[in-house]
């Protein structure tokens, strides 16, 4: 069982909280998401896709890759289904990274840009790629970091849990070794904080309290304007 936490925070200019995080350590489950949509659709985009990957993994009879990658998918036809019937609810999606502990490995699914870092003794390192237009077709196309930055599509999602069909799920499994250090965050730690002060407080706080070293991750982005809600979830193998 790994070492864990979780916190989220709505930052400093967004009026709700639409990210949703939960840890099952007794399982080896680890979700967050960042919801989008009108009103409060995101809110419930974000907790709908969450607590479902929850529940398929918490009822699945063996919780291995094929049970992790099910359950993603089942929580995209909930959300994209919770769309369909309201049309408040119109429109709403929500990234999602997903991490289950098997055995020496730590698996991890994602959709969107919802993040996993992973901090061993050659250094933080980012285990998932984002599907978004940045990263797709912006940087293929050969468009410097800079011009990305400000481009008018750099907020784009190329998929999304419940918004795009089909769905396209990213997958990855990376060894655990003693002493390693991940991260699951949403963008508004991401994409505010650099990746090198994000290396230098998980680095500061790999050998100390996990919860101090998640709010010393959230009050960087809130320093640093927090536009967006924060959401960071730290996994720890001793």
């Amino acid at each position: 069982m790994l070492e864990a936490c979780c916190l989220s925070d709505q930052g400093c200019v967004r009026a709700n909280n639409e990210d949703c995080c939960r840890i099952a350590p007794e399982w080896g489950l680890y979700v967050l998401a960042d919801g989008m949509g009108g009103a409060r659709a995101g809110e419930r985009a974000s907790s709908l896709a969450v607590d479902t990957v929850m529940e398929a993994i918490g009822a699945a009879a063996s919780r291995d890759s094929q049970a992790l990658l099910r359950a993603v998918e089942e929580a995209n036809r909930r959300v994209s289904e919770a769309a369909h019937s309201d049309p408040e609810l119109e429109g709403m999606g929500t990234t999602l990274v997903a991490a289950l502990e098997i055995g020496e490995d730590l698996c991890i699914a994602s959709v969107g840009d919802s993040r996993a870092y992973l901090l061993s003794g050659s250094g933080l390192r980012l285990i998932t790629d984002d599907q978004t237009w940045v990263n797709e077709v912006g940087r293929p196309l050969g468009l410097d970091e800079e011009t990305l930055r400000t481009h008018p599509m750099r907020h784009v999602l190329t998929m999304a849990i419940g918004a795009v069909s089909p769905l396209s799920v990213n997958y990855y499994a990376v060894s655990l070794e003693r002493g390693a250090l991940a991260m699951l965050c949403t963008d508004g730690l991401h994409g505010v904080v650099e990746d090198s002060r994000l290396a230098e407080i998980l680095a500061a706080g790999r050998e100390g309290n996990l919860e101090d070293c998640c709010q010393a991750l959230v009050e960087a982005a809130k320093q640093a304007g927090g536009p967006d809600n924060v959401t960071v979830a730290l996994l720890r193998k001793r």
